[in-house]
């Protein structure tokens, strides 16, 4: 094999770093290491302190790019320390050398990371900028809180069904305003059927009688103990919610931008009103209302701009963003023969925000409903949702990069014509006509 000359090297000042847990191992190009009197291959240790020192050997050395590989959580602080001395690094995904043969040990690994990385052959991962990664953090959590706030209320209702307390077979929302006031009672020491029973919110469709026959069971201590606890750690995360929320919007405020019209606010103390306050918040960031786009409320679109922040000029163009969201088609092609034509699996929240949403139009009476509609008669329901994912990634670039608004009409407008149009062909078929019928202005 011919010798690689510094000629055909795209970065030819570039080193390669393997993460790991307690040390880290750095390759620098050789001639930078001979010019400096330094051996290529140092082993640095993990602590902020050895990250500092590292960041200075390597500017010291005359060292622009850093290739880092993503190893669990462990390169997140190489990365930061890196970037705040100036130095650019990527972000590799571990895959890219997951086939390498014969490179085991760590120091081959950032060796050959380092030799990829000058002659250009290893692209880098997405990374937010550093405003959206705090807010990143921080709506993570808060789904995460929720995840396990839900699991608190699973638990009460499992120490119910053990005391044969059928709540949740009269209540739909065992947490609501009803729900909540009767496990509330019964932790403070309630055990009366009738009494708890009056709690009952005129909207519940179930009677009185039948929630006191609910509400009849066998009031066992260790049971109630668990009861109680679950409801006091729903509460605590409750509270960690409210802190969540509160440092969120701080953070919104601070991005805001210029102030987008959203519309009319809703009438005050109605829960339409915080929702229309969180999406003016989102609207200020993003310069554009994304929540005008059917399918996307306020909770996907929170998700979505926290995960990739409204700047996306980092993607070359529309295909690019939705190739790195896997929803695009692949092309695994052999001989001619088309091997694959399936989406990649992705672990991406963005990407699981844009097909949930997506499975939201099921219902829409919206031209993005009859788009979903459409396509799960011709194909199956998860690739329907999957291109219908796509078509509302592509919605989002344009209205981020170009900054217009969402207009419904023109994809109304088009839905219509298709209507009418297959209702004339299927009127032809039968051997009527359709004529259109004018309405007065």
């Amino acid at each position: 094999m011919a010798m690689r000359k510094r000629e055909d090297e795209i970065f030819p000042n570039a080193a390669g770093i393997d993460i790991g847990a307690s040390s880290h191992w750095v390759a620098v190009p050789r001639h930078l290491a001979q010019a400096a009197g330094d051996e290529p291959v140092r082993e640095v240790g993990a602590m902020t302190d050895d990250l500092n020192a590292l960041a200075k050997w390597l500017v010291g050395l005359g060292v622009d790019t850093v290739a880092v590989e993503s190893t669990g959580v462990y390169w997140i602080p190489v990365f930061e320390v890196l970037e705040q001395h100036g130095l650019k690094v990527w972000l590799v995904d571990a895959r890219q050398l997951k086939y390498v043969p014969g490179r085991k040990s760590d120091i081959q690994d950032c060796q050959w990371l380092q030799k990829l990385m000058s002659l250009g052959l290893l692209r880098a991962a997405f990374r937010p900028d550093a405003d959206v990664c705090v807010l990143r953090a921080v709506a993570r959590q808060r789904e995460t809180l929720i995840t396990e706030q839900a699991s608190w209320v699973q638990r009460m209702q499992k120490a119910l069904v053990q005391m044969n307390i059928q709540l949740t077979e009269v209540i739909s929302d065992v947490m609501g305003q009803t729900g909540q006031a009767i496990i509330r009672d019964i932790v403070a020491g309630q055990r009366d059927p009738g009494a708890l029973a009056r709690h009952r919110h005129r909207r519940i469709k179930a009677s009185e009688a039948d929630i006191v026959r609910a509400l009849t069971g066998n009031w066992r201590e260790e049971h109630l103990f668990v009861l109680e606890q679950a409801l006091a750690m729903y509460d605590d995360i409750g509270r960690h919610l409210g802190e969540c929320d509160a440092r969120l919007d701080a953070l919104l405020d601070q991005r805001a931008a210029a102030k987008v019209d959203i519309g009319a606010l809703p009438r005050a103390g109605s829960k339409a009103r915080v929702e229309h306050d969180i999406r003016q918040r989102l609207a200020d960031w993003a310069g554009v209302d994304l929540t005008r786009i059917n399918g996307l409320g306020v909770t996907i679109v929170m998700k979505l701009l926290t995960e990739i922040g409204p700047d996306l000029s980092r993607f070359a163009s529309v295909k690019h963003f939705c190739s790195w969201l896997s929803l695009c088609p692949g092309t695994k092609i052999s001989g001619g023969k088309v091997l694959s034509s399936g989406t990649r699996r992705s672990a991406s929240r963005a990407r699981q925000a844009l097909k949930m949403a997506a499975m939201t139009l099921c219902r829409s009476e919206s031209a993005l409903g009859a788009f979903y509609r459409r396509l799960c008669v011709r194909m199956d329901k998860p690739k329907a949702n999957t291109a219908t994912a796509h078509k509302l990634a592509r919605m989002v670039y344009f209205m981020l990069t170009r900054g217009e608004a969402f207009v419904d009409e023109r994809y109304e407008e088009q839905q219509r014509q298709r209507s009418i149009a297959a209702l004339k062909r299927r009127a032809a078929a039968l051997g009527f006509q359709i004529n259109p019928v004018e309405t007065a202005a």
